[in-house]
């Protein structure tokens, strides 16, 4: 039960991770209120390298406060780092890309979506792995820390999506609405 309790925690984090770069990297600061997000603009280059770095920094500050709250040994040190190495997105996630959907057929536009799903599953196995050698040389006391730590990101990803799924309904009705 602990292990399945880790494994979608971790997977929730990533998601969180996931889900946080591209709603970010959606928005388009000067969409009309309101403007289906299928009608916005992709972000330019440089927006996206300047949210790459407010990001990476966001990701480095809360790494740094978790190292400091698990108050690691020097034993421990090893398991951390390469658990920060794994969580770590080297790049910024793609956005999705409707133009490469367009033209397929329903099979073709699906195993698209399988194999992108793939690519994130094997990301997430990954990270339980070295998320489960961290958790291997904490104690008691620090996997306390941990979870909570995690459940605080599931709590925040679970608002994310509650949002975004409001936003998307509010979008469909104004939609409507116009017609």
């Amino acid at each position: 039960m602990n292990t399945l309790k880790h494994q979608v925690s971790l997977g929730l984090v990533a998601l969180v991770v996931a889900v946080s770069v591209q709603a970010q990297g959606a928005a388009a600061p000067d969409a009309p209120a309101g403007a289906a997000a299928h009608h916005r603009q992709p972000p330019s280059a440089a927006d996206r390298e300047k949210f790459a770095a407010k990001f990476k920094e966001r990701i480095e500050k809360h790494q740094a406060a978790l190292h400091d709250k698990l108050k690691l040994s020097s034993a421990q040190e090893p398991a951390w780092k390469s658990f920060v190495d794994s969580v770590t997105p080297t790049a910024m996630p793609m956005p999705f890309d409707r133009k490469a959907f367009e033209g397929l057929n329903a099979p073709a536009r699906l195993e698209k979506m399988l194999d992108r799903l793939k690519e994130h599953e094997a990301k997430m196995q990954s990270h339980l792995a070295a998320l489960k050698s961290l958790y291997a040389v904490l104690t008691p006391e620090q996997q306390k820390i941990m979870d909570e730590d995690i459940h605080h990101m599931m709590a925040r990803f679970q608002g994310i999506r509650e949002w975004r799924g409001h936003r998307a309904e509010h979008e469909h009705r104004a939609e409507h609405v116009q017609k």
